[in-house]
């Protein structure tokens, strides 16, 4: 009897964030992760576990997920491909299946993601649009927006970008139905509750690069989109950093404020969070 070869498999993934409870697996919610898991488990009749790039929050999109699980069945990767797409929902599409080096491992070997953050600038959201993008309706200058966004570029410790409340909480209390920012004293951070719950327990640097940080506006269908790449992000970061670009985009703040908010390391200084809806993964690097 032969002895059975191990393989690593590697999955470029694009899915529809809107009905997921974010990429990781979660007891008793609907998450990508545990989707696509379980598709793998009814054709290769055993359970495996799955490892993507990064774990995007609830309601985020994704172009091109990253993921690797070992494997000894002998399924061709074409095959495995074609029968994923078979079992999964229509919101979730496996767009590659090939055999990496055993040692690859879809997070850990992660040099820079980019990500998009689509904000829609018509009077009226059409409903083809508002899945995928923010729809906010009032004045922004895109021009102040870009001077902001170029601030970000470089190495920074982003203490003040990384969320320290429950998605759900600091979801409530960020825009109205209208997508006018609500009070921002009614999320739950205070500068030393902020500070005090990103050191708890704290393993590793606040510090990320930032290698591109771009406002481009699409006039064709009326997207003002933000784009970042850079070689790590927190729970929340990219969201919290389009959110207080918006701000600055509304005349609420200054382009210059960004240093400061930098400086500070305190979550209370930056701008709520934008909605998840106008967010998405494109890209991974290796």
């Amino acid at each position: 009897m032969g002895v059975l070869r191990v393989r690593n498999l590697r999955l470029v993934i694009a899915y529809d964030g809107t009905d997921f409870a974010g990429w990781q697996r979660q007891p008793g919610r609907l998450t990508v992760q545990a989707s696509i898991e379980e598709a793998i488990k009814k054709i290769l009749r055993v359970e495996v576990s799955l490892t993507g790039s990064g774990r995007t929050d609830a309601g985020v999109h994704s172009l091109n997920q990253v993921a690797n699980f070992k494997t000894a069945a002998s399924i061709p990767c074409s095959n495995l491909l074609k029968a994923l797409n078979d079992h999964l929902p229509a919101t979730i599409r496996v767009k590659e299946v090939a055999e990496a080096p055993l040692s690859f491992h879809a997070r850990h070997d992660a040099s820079a993601k980019t990500y998009v953050y689509r904000i829609l600038r018509t009077a009226i959201a059409s409903p083809f649009a508002s899945r995928y993008a923010f729809h906010y309706p009032y004045p922004l200058d895109p021009e102040r927006m870009a001077e902001a966004a170029r601030l970000f570029e470089g190495c920074h410790d982003f203490t003040s970008f990384a969320s320290v409340e429950p998605a759900s909480a600091e979801d409530k209390a960020s825009w109205d139905e209208s997508g006018r920012p609500t009070d921002r004293r009614e999320v739950k951070v205070t500068p030393g509750d902020s500070k005090a719950s990103l050191e708890k327990g704290r393993q590793r640097s606040m510090s990320r690069v930032i290698y591109s940080s771009r406002i481009r506006w699409h006039a064709r269908n009326s997207i003002l989109a933000y784009k970042v790449r850079g070689n790590g992000f927190f729970y929340h970061m990219v969201r919290a950093m389009a959110g207080t670009l918006i701000e600055v985009g509304s005349g609420k703040r200054a382009p210059s404020e960004i240093a400061a908010i930098l400086a500070a390391r305190d979550r209370s200084c930056a701008g709520i969070s934008a909605p998840a809806r106008g967010l998405a993964l494109v890209r991974v690097d290796y």
